[in-house]
């Protein structure tokens, strides 16, 4: 690459993209660069550094709305919350240590271009169910708005939803809106000891479609993990009944206090349990819960070195693979034909994601349909060029 180009606020950032517009010379757009070995490894002439783009706009506790720049660490959005006892209710997970960078560096607005969202996915929905609304470029270095920074203001919604999980490739954003909610006084966690993969689903899929509220399920070496949240009283009376419902599927049965709780559940979000292995295939599959070990199954029919965990009550699996020049991209997609679903490799050498397919190939339509998007917005590949392939 050329160069770096960092922008200090929305008119400089404006004046960056109608720069490289003219220049013809395409832009890798990044904040902390925490999630750089996601995806495919990027063909641009200069870096956009938004990291000078940061600082919270504005933010109302009363409203649950806080807005921010788009450079704006995680961490710092995560501890202002954390002052007024409120959350980021889609539990964003922090994979930088798995990507080979220190825990704490990513920014939210990173977090949203990739939907990332952890455990109480189930619950709370997916990181674009909570953007607000939101300003930025487009490749046409025409500036523009979406949505607002109240709840009740829907204008832009699909917008919004579109933005996010586009990895940077439509737009560049400078500031945007999120909802917020109050943090739960309370956290316990039911843990059930030996149950086989298929049992454990069983009993996740029971526990969500209780009327028990549960916030997290998920399997992680031998323990299947079931979350939940609110006031003493209510957790107290829903962990009986969770209890009573279980009581014939597990061995044993044990409880985490509310800091146990807490420590257990970050680990499930950022996949804390691959860090170790250092050099070992990530995969993220999506699938229907029930579907998950059959595709795992299919997987360690032919790769018995697999390591998985399930979160989601199963419909997100976590595979780690033994290292390979082609990530085992065909054996692990062609697991999930018979259940549905679609992989995304998450970790691997940048010259194996140059090689293989990283995100899920779409159906000839609907891929059209992405590339008609794309050139609506940014019809001159400006931004990050070759990163969804």
């Amino acid at each position: 690459m050329s160069g770096t180009i960092k922008p200090r606020d929305a008119k400089e950032l404006r004046q960056a993209v109608e720069w490289a517009l003219n220049e013809s010379v395409t832009l890798d757009v990044r904040g902390s660069g925490s999630k750089l070995a996601l995806g495919k490894p990027m063909m641009c002439d200069h870096v956009l550094d938004m990291s000078g783009i940061s600082g919270i706009v504005d933010y109302a506790p009363e409203e649950l709305v806080v807005t921010l720049r788009a450079g704006t660490p995680l961490r710092e959005v995560e501890a202002l919350l954390a002052q007024r006892n409120q959350m980021l209710a889609f539990e964003p997970p922090d994979l930088g240590p798995m990507l080979g960078r220190e825990a704490g560096e990513g920014t939210l607005v990173g977090t949203l271009m990739g939907n990332f969202a952890g455990p109480r996915r189930l619950s709370a929905g997916a990181a674009r169910d909570h953007l607000l609304g939101f300003s930025g470029v487009n490749g046409r270095g025409e500036a523009f708005k979406s949505g607002g920074r109240v709840m009740k203001n829907v204008t832009g919604y699909d917008l919004s939803k579109l933005i996010a999980g586009s990895w940077g490739t439509l737009a560049v954003l400078d500031e945007v809106s999120v909802k917020v909610l109050p943090a739960p006084d309370q956290t316990r966690t039911l843990i059930l000891r030996g149950l086989d993969e298929a049992t454990a689903v069983k009993a996740m899929c029971a526990a969500m479609g209780s009327p028990h509220e549960v916030s997290g399920a998920a399997h992680v070496l031998a323990q299947t993990a079931l979350r939940l949240e609110g006031v003493a009283p209510s957790v107290e009376a829903r962990l009986k009944g969770l209890r009573e419902l279980l009581i014939d599927v597990a061995v044993t049965m044990e409880e985490l206090d509310t800091l146990e709780s807490r420590a257990f559940w970050a680990e499930v979000r950022d996949g804390t349990a691959f860090n170790a292995a250092r050099d070992a295939i990530v995969w993220r599959i999506s699938c229907p819960p029930t579907a998950g070990p059959a595709i795992v199954g299919r997987i360690n029919a032919q790769r018995r070195e697999a390591n998985v965990f399930y979160d989601w009550s199963g419909g997100l699996v976590w595979l780690a693979l033994p290292p390979s020049a082609d990530a085992d991209h065909l054996l692990v997609r062609s697991a999930l034909d018979a259940g549905g679903g679609h992989a995304t490799l998450i970790r691997a050498p940048e010259a194996v994601r140059a090689a293989v397919p990283v995100f899920q190939p779409q159906p000839t339509a609907l891929a059209a349909l992405a590339q008609r998007v794309k050139e609506s917005f940014d019809p001159k590949g400006l931004f990050n060029l070759g990163r969804m392939g």
